[in-house]
């Protein structure tokens, strides 16, 4: 295949478009000076890896040309169709694709779509977050004047909410959404009309606007609505045993996952009882389906007054360079923890070791944390705080923890041996003749003061040290940098998936992360300069 290979020396008429370019939108002037480099040859060959060599089929667009329209898209907010159009019709994309004055796209909406899913499928989103890392970390050498970066770096992580594109539909409106799908599927299939097969598979209700319109009932009376929820329940399960009966060549992929999704509903959401029958599920489950569109969207909470639907993006940003160094993507239900580990892969994978890591409390418990500690590296992060059970008795920073004894003493002295993870309860009789004991605990007569011990209760001792120092607490303060290239990354993402599912998603997170990280090493340049 054909390599890129854009012209390094500028003309004239690429000249006047560069003087406009330093104040708004100066990325495209770094691209057009920088994409030689950016598109070397080793990295065009990791592009050209995507592709067979067999001769076979059309030849295809050059790698790194398309890759480049993937970084200008991401740079503008741009859908499919308008890169397409902008390649025409925006001087400045022109400038940096070395297409100016094109009259004609160079590109297709189809190119560039499959160029995207191939580089998903490669897994070359990640090496491109890479390559851009690698350029900030050899920016920063040129402007240290021929400075060593240690191998060991200094890393923050920390995730923020990503509402999910699909759309959040309760019980009734999911299975109804499933529903209508499968008519449609089951009308290409067998060559009928959808309102035929709703008459023949007992499911009248789709044949209204929407499930709920077709139910027709008071919604503030609980008895029509358990009645509503058994309507749906038996008209869907009609549908369904209609559909097994009547395919007899058997159900394709796309309808059996529709069918799938009924059954997965049908068993989180509902509960069959001796009294009411079919009804909705006291509790929800753990792992609990919300999108029809989005299979892996969830709810999640970013704290306890605030919910989401969708998921969790987290980065890991170099402190030294502010270089992006990787990202992860999960869905809104998973803990903050399990971001850490792909993170943590994907900078082994560039040849570093983590020797701070930056955290917040969520991310304690990950398997991260003991891997570094046990690698030489340094553990940072805010500690739990040590609040009173209620105002005005002892915190738990009043009782005295001997860890290498396994002790813990009350401000009385009185002594209980304990084990990492376990809540210690103290002797009831001492604590009911302990003139202490008013300020200490309003528990009831016959039971003693409980104090939790936490499984990570030494590393929660050392972040307390930290926080008790100036110098300590200025270290703590250092992980705002990844905060800071969080709301950059929200800035230019907006709060909402532009991508169904956790790997497009990723994608998404890793192609902003690189725009990020060729902005911090434009700005290198200019300071150098």
């Amino acid at each position: 295949m054909d390599r890129w290979k854009p012209r390094i020396e500028m003309t004239k008429k690429e000249q006047l478009i560069m003087k406009r370019l330093g104040r708004v939108r100066a990325l495209f002037g770094c691209l057009r000076e920088k994409r030689h480099v950016i598109f070397d040859d080793a990295f065009q060959d990791r592009l050209e890896e995507m592709y067979r060599q067999t001769g076979a089929g059309d030849e295809p667009h050059a790698p790194a040309f398309l890759c480049m329209v993937v970084l200008l898209q991401s740079y503008i907010g741009a859908s499919d169709a308008e890169a397409v159009e902008l390649s025409v019709m925006d001087r400045r994309w022109q400038l940096v694709l070395d297409c100016l004055d094109a009259e004609e796209p160079p590109f297709s909406q189809g190119a560039l779509q499959a160029f995207r899913e191939r580089m998903i499928a490669h897994d070359m989103d990640r090496v491109l977050l890479e390559r851009t890392a690698a350029l900030v970390r050899e920016g920063a050498v040129t402007t240290g004047e021929g400075q060593q970066l240690s191998k060991a770096v200094r890393v923050a992580i920390d995730s923020r909410p990503l509402a999910g594109a699909g759309r959040v539909e309760d019980t009734l409106n999911l299975l109804g959404h499933a529903a209508r799908l499968i008519v449609t599927s089951v009308s290409k299939i067998l060559d009928r009309a959808p309102e035929e097969i709703c008459r023949k598979a007992g499911i009248p209700l789709l044949l209204s606007p929407s499930i709920k319109a077709g139910l027709d009932i008071d919604w503030s009376d609980p008895r029509q609505k358990v009645t509503a929820v058994q309507i749906v329940e038996r008209q869907v399960a009609s549908l369904v045993r209609w559909v097994e009966k009547h395919l007899d060549d058997g159900i394709d992929a796309p309808l059996k996952q529709l069918l799938d999704v009924v059954a997965t509903v049908h068993d989180q959401d509902l509960e069959v009882t001796k009294k009411d029958g079919v009804r909705i599920r006291q509790e929800v489950a753990a792992d609990r389906r919300i999108s029809i569109e989005d299979a892996e969207m969830r709810h999640g909470r970013k704290s306890r007054s605030k919910r989401f639907n969708g998921f969790k993006e987290h980065i890991a940003l170099d402190l030294d360079t502010r270089a992006i160094l990787g990202c992860a993507v999960t869905p809104a239900n998973r803990p903050e923890e399990e971001g850490a580990a792909p993170i943590a892969e994907d900078i082994g994978r560039q040849g570093f070791t983590v020797g701070e890591l930056h955290i917040d409390r969520a991310y304690v418990n990950s398997p991260v944390v003991p891997s570094v500690v046990s690698n030489g590296g340094e553990v940072l992060a805010k500690p739990w705080p040590l609040r009173a059970p209620k105002p005005g008795l002892f915190s738990k920073a009043e009782f005295r923890i001997d860890l290498r004894a396994g002790t813990i003493t009350c401000p009385a002295g009185e002594v209980e041996r304990f084990e990492p993870g376990e809540t210690v309860h103290f002797d009831p009789e001492a604590c009911g003749a302990c003139p202490r004991r008013s300020d200490c605990t309003r528990a009831a007569v016959g039971k003693g003061r409980s104090v939790s011990i936490a499984k990570d209760e030494a590393q929660q001792k050392k972040f307390r040290k930290l926080q008790q120092t100036s110098t300590g607490r200025a270290k703590l303060r250092a992980r705002v940098g990844v905060e800071h290239a969080l709301a950059h990354i929200a800035a230019r993402k907006g709060g909402s998936a532009r991508y169904i599912g956790v790997r497009k998603n990723l994608f998404d997170l890793r192609r902003a992360s690189a725009i990020q990280n060729l902005e911090v090493m434009h700005r290198a340049y200019k300071e150098a300069a």
